[in-house]
């Protein structure tokens, strides 16, 4: 046990390492004055007939975003002219209203400052059929008036839950998506991704093998792993990062 310990503190370590030497995407801002501006990521809706799944995540707010991401989904059927959303919003809470909601609005908004990244994009044949499982996996959500930061459930659980009743999409989490390993009272599930499997307490402690997310392990909600294809480690705080364009970007420097 000591020596498991000894391991995961020094991932941890390596961890805000690597944050104290890259730039952090992370801005502590107050919510009113924070950019809620498109980020030129997704495609326009109006020239874009084709059927599109895009999936992104972007540092949460405030000191949040130093420990993880919100993420949220945005579907587009065929010949739509807008897009419309899928997430969890945690202060609905505070209103007693839902947290889930569904709306139609750009995909690619700033979450209150820090920029999104696209973490999935599928188009064209097929993609019909899983907006149509997307969304009856997001009306069926089991915490739909629920939230809590950590470990969840929270709007990484969501995302995670509509993966895994979704495994065409292949979704792989980052590391950073805290709350992704949440099963509620269950003590083994499937993978975030659908494919493979877990076994978690309470999204607190466990483990994950899987064809698209590799190997995590889970100690206090951190994640920390390997993956094989491509070649990738997975640590909490700074999240996935492909060795061979890290040791690229390194050598360039």
């Amino acid at each position: 046990m000591k020596r498991i310990a000894i391991f995961f503190s020094i991932l941890l370590a390596l961890g805000v390492v690597l944050i104290a030497a890259t730039p952090h995407r992370a801005q502590a801002q107050y919510w009113w004055n924070a950019s809620r501006e498109p980020a030129g990521i997704a495609p326009d809706p109006l020239t874009t007939p084709e059927a599109i799944v895009q999936v992104y995540g972007a540092r949460a707010f405030s000191w949040r975003g130093y420990f993880g991401i919100h993420t949220w989904i945005a579907v587009k059927p065929t010949a739509a002219e807008s897009f419309t959303i899928y997430e969890v919003i945690g202060w609905m809470q505070r209103r007693k209203l839902p947290v889930v909601v569904i709306y139609d609005n750009v995909p690619d908004r700033r979450w209150y400052g820090n920029m999104p990244e696209l973490l999935l994009d599928k188009r064209g044949e097929g993609v019909d059929a899983l907006i149509a499982k997307i969304d009856e996996a997001a009306r069926s959500y089991p915490y739909p008036k629920n939230y809590t930061i950590w470990p969840g459930p929270n709007s990484n659980t969501f995302v995670a839950w509509i993966s895994r009743a979704v495994p065409e999409l292949q979704l792989d989490l980052p590391p950073t998506a805290i709350g992704k390993d949440y099963l509620g009272y269950k003590l083994i599930g499937q993978a975030p991704s659908g494919s493979g499997f877990q076994v978690s307490l309470f999204g607190l402690m466990g483990v994950l093998v899987s064809e698209v997310e590799g190997i995590e392990f889970n100690f206090l909600g951190l994640s920390f792993g390997v993956d094989l294809d491509p070649p990738a480690i997975k640590l909490p705080l700074v999240g996935r990062k492909e060795l061979n364009s890290w040791f690229q970007s390194a050598a360039e420097n």
